[in-house]
């Protein structure tokens, strides 16, 4: 078998392919029209962040069985397609943690004490000591924003300097935070009592944006910022507004919006530091990445273990062909029920019904979490890791067989518990494969679970509809599909429609201000 290497590896992961009885062709500098050209004779091919793994360089792979990231994410590479294709794509979950949270800790220390300021100042030839004056970050309080398992590294080494730890995270419970020493609070209270603020979130429709003009602002006067999670998390002109305002006192950033940035006026703001995507970039974390991918890669392509994997588990571990579609519903249930959450997550009741549902459910609760977590944590989630990760962050997962009702032979069901609110969804398959939503909140509907949601309540009376679907045409979003459920006439309806496309802001805003439209969420799950 043929393995292409397009970005730089460290040399023991190479060895070890070879030493399997691999053809390694290690080409780092491979240019894209090169790289089109090769890649239908390879059975895998092995990345880092920079090889856009896009869905035309997947179909011209027509030999690949699988796709390996030597690091965390995958967010170069186009998974669904690579699904749709039956080919493996797995990440090195792990192998990078201690290398980002130490340089997360490099770049709050530096921000704090000006470093590469003063460094700079000093080969010019000057000695201004007075313009660099710092702050200790010794009994400052560092809010850290998603407790995953590198923001959890980072609170333990702040800990370690005297620093009070504040978080806040959707999944982790309380009893756990306690036990790391970390005060959970609410997301508005740590922008308001934070010195520092830290962000670990994976990058989604949730998080994209989340630093931005109105949150910056509700920070505490003089925040200092540190992003060395995902590019767009932060909004890089809103920081840059409160850069030149003095509501943010520095930022510290090692990834961006787009990379690389460029030459914007936010990196040559002189409370800036900025790093080029360093994280992981440590010998060790080099080293270890390295032999992670290739021993995950020998062993998927040998068929003797799945570690890593981010899309395959569903075939590995779905033995029965009946289950599979059960399983897309699952995480599908999961996703939806992450990105309409209201609070803190408390608990997951799965609820299984049926012959074929009830005896599987175990599998469809690591479905259900899969989907769910991916949403809620950066770490790297698949089938196999979902169950440990929710263990880790203390959440409450119960499960719960109900004899078969009079309306579906199999139901598969999802309550989910915040501190807000209590939410239900149901999802049955019709004939072999066709999944579908079939209850939400109480209300019967018939949704397919795939592409982009429009999900609002609104009062049930003549119109209410065609309102919004004039604001929608307005936007050029097609409708490719309604359902409405209603408890009675007059009172409360729940709309859920299938839509071609995302929406705007303006647009979202502008459903939102339709009286008696209430709760508008736009959705996105997998296809």
């Amino acid at each position: 078998m043929r393995i292409l290497i397009t970005e730089r590896l460290e040399q023991r992961g190479i060895e070890i392919l070879q030493q399997e009885g691999y053809h390694v062709e290690y080409r780092p500098e491979l240019a894209r029209s090169e790289l089109e050209g090769a890649i239908p004779v390879f059975d895998a091919l092995i990345v880092r962040s920079a090889t856009s793994v896009d869905s035309k360089l997947i179909g011209l792979g027509v030999g690949l069985k699988v796709i390996g990231r030597a690091g965390t994410g995958v967010d170069n590479i186009d998974v669904e397609a690579a699904t749709r294709r039956g080919i493996i794509v797995m990440n090195t979950p792990g192998g990078n943690t201690v290398s980002a949270a130490e340089h997360t800790i490099s770049m709050m220390l530096s921000l704090a004490r000006n470093i590469p300021q003063a460094h700079m100042s000093m080969v010019r030839g000057e000695w201004d000591r007075k313009r660099f004056v710092g702050l200790e970050v010794s009994e400052k309080t560092i809010g850290i924003i998603g407790l995953g398992k590198i923001g959890r590294e980072v609170a333990r080494r702040c800990l370690g300097v005297d620093m009070k730890v504040i978080g806040y995270d959707p999944v982790l419970q309380g009893d756990i935070a306690l036990k790391l020493q970390i005060e959970l609070v609410t997301f508005q209270e740590l922008l308001s009592r934070a010195d520092f603020i830290s962000v670990h979130t994976p990058l989604t429709n949730e998080t994209r944006g989340l630093l931005n003009d109105t949150t910056i602002a509700q920070c505490k006067r003089g925040v200092r910022i540190i992003n060395c999670a995902r590019g767009g998390i932060v909004d890089e002109k809103a920081l840059l507004r409160g850069l030149e305002s003095g509501q943010v006192a520095g930022a510290a950033l090692d990834v961006f919006e787009v990379e690389p940035p460029g030459d914007q006026l936010l990196f040559r703001h002189e409370h800036v530091i900025a790093t080029p995507h360093l994280g992981a970039s440590t010998e060790e974390a080099q080293e270890k990445v390295a032999i992670q991918i290739a021993r995950q890669v020998t062993d998927a392509l040998k068929g003797s273990s799945f570690v890593g994997i981010v899309n395959a588990p569903s075939r590995i571990l779905a033995v029965q062909e009946e289950i599979r579609p059960y399983l897309t519903l699952a995480e599908r249930l999961g996703s939806l029920a992450a990105q309409t959450l209201s609070g803190k997550l408390r608990s997951l009741t799965v609820i299984g019904q049926g012959e074929l549902v009830s005896p599987s459910l175990e599998l469809l609760k690591a479905g259900i979490l899969k989907g769910a977590l991916s949403h809620l944590i950066p770490d790297p989630v698949n089938l196999i890791s979902a169950p440990l990760l929710a263990r880790e962050m203390g959440l409450v997962f119960r499960e719960r067989r109900e004899p078969v009702g009079e309306n579906f032979v199999n139901l598969l069901g999802l309550v989910v518990e915040t501190e807000k609110e209590e939410r239900e969804l149901l999802g049955t398959v019709y004939g072999s494969s066709s999944v579908r939503l079939v209850r939400m909140d109480g209300y019967m509907i018939e949704v397919n679970p795939e592409g982009y949601l429009l999900i609002y309540k609104n009062i049930d009376r003549p119109g209410m509809l065609a309102r919004v679907g004039s604001i929608l045409a307005a936007d050029n979003v097609n409708i490719a599909g309604v359902s409405l459920g209603r408890s009675a006439i007059g009172e409360t309806a729940l709309t859920v429609m299938n839509i071609d496309s995302g929406i705007g802001p303006l647009t979202l805003k502008e459903l939102r201000s339709v009286e008696g439209v209430s709760q508008v969420k736009v959705i996105r799950l997998s296809r």
